[in-house]
């Protein structure tokens, strides 16, 4: 296989990293444009170095003797050597500085809403607090309303992580004892996916989240539905069975089922699982087979993760715990 045909799939599969719900170069947050802006800057102005940098290397080893005269000159290396970089250089730090610094748009969020993100081994826990200092909390998953500026608080509660939305915003580190704050700013609907960007140990890679961005209304409604308590009673008959499965075998000790006797504040709330764009901090589909394959075999699916593998159910009363899982919506 001659090189030009294996470099052609191989630069095609890279380029697959430029685009999709976790790119920096599609970003979709007012800070992203931001950055999105800095980076194609700095890297034409890297290029047009770069090119100009080859011209007088091609005209110092080919060109003519007074064309390396000149090149040799005192003026050149004095011109191109240091005033340019000085100039150019302290342009782009003051550029940068205008664009990404405190006095832009929306550096503070004077929105009502605000979201606590405490980083766990290895998940994340989300709080919502409103206007009236109503607490709603969910987990591995944020939605936001479009076009409304929201601050972020993040925290850890073990080790350090980091936050990170590329087509929203830059990283920023989550410190125990700590807590940093950032303002997320999403110009349009849709998913974003986050990871944690600083190792944390075990199943660091498999720590991640998603944003979904809503317009306000639909946000709005949302977020009621968010804070009401579980759908109880279960419907189905399976269902029925999985919740009297779920408060018998230890499960209550770990999760809180708000409106249930389920309180355990250890792992995520799972009061709305069922409705959530995926589980097991962005691991695996949000239904049934995948609750199912979590309850399990988590230990498989996510090594050395907190929780471990339930191998004590049937086939049978894993259906019955993926259907009450399920259907809390």
């Amino acid at each position: 296989m001659s090189i030009a045909r294996l470099i052609a799939p191989l630069t095609l599969l890279a380029l697959q990293g430029c685009a999709g719900i976790q790119s920096a170069l599609e970003p979709t947050g007012a800070e992203a444009e931001r950055i999105n802006v800095l980076t194609w800057l700095l890297i034409f102005f890297s290029a047009a170095v770069f090119l100009g940098v080859c011209a007088i290397t091609a005209a110092a080893l080919f060109g003519g003797d007074a064309l390396r005269e000149r090149i040799s000159g005192e003026r050149l290396v004095i011109g191109g050597g240091l005033l340019f970089p000085i100039l150019v250089l302290s342009l782009l730090l003051s550029y940068g500085f205008y664009l990404m610094g405190a006095g832009s748009p929306v550096a503070h969020s004077d929105s009502r809403l605000r979201i606590e993100v405490e980083g766990k081994r290895w998940w994340w826990r989300v709080t919502y607090v409103d206007e009236n200092g109503r607490r709603i909390e969910s987990a591995n998953e944020i939605r936001l309303p479009v076009g409304q500026p929201v601050e972020i608080e993040l925290t850890s509660a073990d080790v350090i992580h980091s936050f990170w939305v590329p087509k929203l915003a830059g990283k920023l580190d989550m410190i125990p004892g700590r807590t940093n704050r950032m303002t997320l700013h999403v110009t349009q609907a849709g998913i974003s996916r986050g990871q944690c960007a600083e190792y944390c140990g075990g199943p660091h890679a498999l720590m991640a989240f998603f944003v979904i961005a809503m317009p306000e209304r639909e946000f709005a409604a949302w977020l009621e539905r968010e804070a009401a308590d579980a759908a109880l009673p279960p419907t189905d008959a399976e269902a029925v069975n999985g919740q009297a499965l779920f408060q018998s075998s230890g499960c209550v000790a770990c999760h809180r089922i708000r409106g249930t006797v389920a309180q355990g504040t250890i792992g995520p709330d799972l009061t709305h699982v069922g409705s959530r764009h995926s589980i097991a901090a962005a691991t695996l589909e949000n239904d049934p087979a995948a609750f199912a394959r979590w309850i399990r075999d988590s230990q498989h699916v996510k090594p050395e993760n907190l929780m471990p593998s339930f191998e004590i159910f049937t086939a049978s009363e894993l259906r019955q715990l993926a259907a009450y899982m399920d259907q809390l919506r």
